[in-house]
C-alpha cells in the first residue's frame, strides 16, 4: 500500500493541462484563464464625479460664499462639452465627467441655486473627483493566466471592455458504476440488489471542481460489460469507475481493461475508507477506479479525482485543511490514514469537531449529516476530548 500524500503526488504528476477554448465573458464563471486578461481600455477614461453638486475651479472657492454663473450640465453620459471659465460652474451628477478647467467639485448639499447662478457656502474639494485610470489603465494584466474566475473577476474583465477570454478547457470526466446489484433509483430492484447512488454525488462534485460529468451507466460484473468502456469514454478526457476495485471474484475492472490498453500505476492505498483503489492509464487517458462503497468513493474522489482535475486545468492544488477541537476521545489508530465523519460546532467562538459514534463506510446518512472529515495520520496515539485536529471540510 501507498500512502496518501504519495497517491496525490503520483496522480498530480501524470497529468497536464488539455488546451485552451475561447469563451464569451457571460460564460467564464470559474473557468480557469489560460492566457492573461487585459485591459482594453483605461478606467475612469476621465476624470469624473463622485458626487452630485457643481464642477468649480478651486481658486474661485477660496472666500466663501461665493457665486458662480452656471454655464451647461454634465449628467453621467453627456459630457459639457466646453470649459469652465473664472466665476463659472457647470452642474454635474455622479458618473459625469469634469468638464475641462473644473479641477474641484462643490457638493450639493453646500450650495444655493437660483436661475442660471449657483451660491457655495462651504469651499469645494479636488477629493470629489476621482482621477482618470484610478482603477486600471489600458494594457494592464486585470487577471492572470492560471486565476479561476470569480463573480468579481467578471465584472472587472467587462468594466476593461473585456467580452471574450481564453479558458482551459473543462476536462470531460466520464464514470461509470459497475455490479450486477445496481440499479437506478426509480427502477425495480431484484432481489439482493441495491440503488446505485454514487453517481448522483459524483456529477455535481466534477462540476463544481471544473470539469464535465459525462455519465457511462451501470455496467454489470462481466468482462465483456467492461470492455466495453473504451468505446463509450471515447469523448472523455478522465475515465472513472465505481466498483470493481477490489480483489473478490466479481472485481474485474483491471482484468477486463488490461487488452483494451490499460497500465497500472498504483492499486491499494493505506486510507479509511477507500483502500481499493486504482489508478494508471487507459491508452492516454488518466484511469481512475474508486471504491464501489458510496462512502468510500465520496472520499477517494475528493482525496484524488479533484488534485487530478486541478491538474488538467493547470491548477495547483491543496486540500483546504483547518484546525478544530476534538469533541470527544479518539483511540489510538492503525497503519492507515483515516477520514472520519464528524459534525462541526461553534463554542465560545472556536470551532470543535464530534466524530459520529459509528464510522462504517456504508453509512451514507452519516455522510450526508457530516460537516467535515477529522484526518488521522497514520500511528497515531489516542487523542483526548479538547486537542487539536485537522479537519477537511466538505462541500
Amino acid at each position: 500500500m501507498i500512502s496518501v500524500e504519495d497517491a496525490v503526488r503520483r496522480i498530480g504528476a501524470a497529468v497536464a493541462p488539455l488546451g485552451s477554448d475561447r469563451v464569451s465573458l457571460a460564460s467564464a464563471h470559474r473557468r480557469v484563464l489560460s492566457a492573461d486578461a487585459i485591459a482594453a481600455l483605461d478606467q475612469p477614461p476621465h476624470p469624473i464625479s463622485a458626487m452630485d453638486g457643481y464642477a468649480v475651479r478651486l481658486a474661485d472657492t477660496h472666500t466663501v460664499p461665493v457665486t458662480l454663473r452656471v454655464v451647461g450640465a454634465a449628467p453621467a453620459g453627456h459630457p459639457f462639452a466646453g470649459t469652465v471659465r473664472a466665476g463659472e460652474a457647470v452642474r454635474i451628477f455622479t458618473g459625469g465627467f469634469v468638464p475641462e478647467g473644473a479641477d474641484a467639485i462643490a457638493i450639493q448639499e453646500n450650495t444655493e441655486a437660483k436661475d442660471d447662478h449657483v451660491t457655495l457656502r462651504a469651499a469645494a474639494a479636488a477629493r470629489h473627483i476621482r482621477a482618470a485610470r484610478l482603477d486600471f489603465q489600458k494594457r494592464d494584466v486585470l487577471c492572470a493566466a492560471g486565476r479561476r474566475l470569480t463573480a468579481r473577476d467578471l465584472a472587472l474583465l467587462a468594466a476593461g471592455g473585456i467580452s471574450i477570454v481564453d479558458v482551459q478547457r473543462r476536462p470531460v470526466i466520464g464514470f461509470a458504476a459497475t455490479g450486477d446489484e445496481l440499479s437506478p433509483p426509480a427502477a425495480p430492484q431484484r432481489e439482493g440488489g441495491i440503488v446505485a447512488s454514487s453517481g448522483y454525488a459524483l456529477a455535481p462534485l466534477i462540476e463544481i471542481w471544473g470539469g464535465q460529468p459525462l455519465d457511462l451507466g451501470i455496467l454489470p460484473d462481466t468482462i465483456e460489460a467492461l470492455q466495453r468502456i473504451p468505446e463509450l469514454a471515447s469523448h472523455a478526457d478522465v475515465v472513472v469507475t465505481m466498483g470493481g476495485a477490489s480483489v473478490g471474484d466479481h472485481d474485474l475492472v483491471q482484468r477486463a481493461l488490461e487488452p483494451r490498453g490499460f497500465t497500472l500505476d498504483f492499486w491499494k492505498i493505506a486510507m479509511r475508507p477507500g483502500k481499493p483503489l486504482i489508478f494508471g492509464k487507459l491508452g492516454k487517458k488518466a484511469f481512475l477506479g474508486l471504491p464501489g462503497n458510496p462512502v468510500s468513493s465520496y472520499v477517494c474522489a475528493s482525496l484524488f479525482l479533484q488534485p487530478l482535475i486541478a491538474g488538467l486545468l493547470g491548477l495547483s492544488f491543496t486540500q483546504p485543511l483547518q484546525q478544530a477541537r476534538l469533541a470527544c476521545r479518539l483511540s489510538a489508530s492503525d497503519t492507515r490514514q483515516d477520514y472520519l465523519r464528524a459534525r462541526l460546532l461553534r463554542r465560545d467562538g472556536e470551532l470543535w469537531a464530534e466524530p459520529f459514534a459509528i464510522q462504517d463506510s456504508s453509512m451514507q446518512s452519516a455522510l450526508a449529516a457530516a460537516d467535515a472529515l477529522i484526518v488521522r495520520q497514520p500511528h497515531s496515539a489516542a487523542a483526548q476530548a479538547g486537542e487539536s485536529v485537522e479537519v477537511l471540510l466538505l462541500d
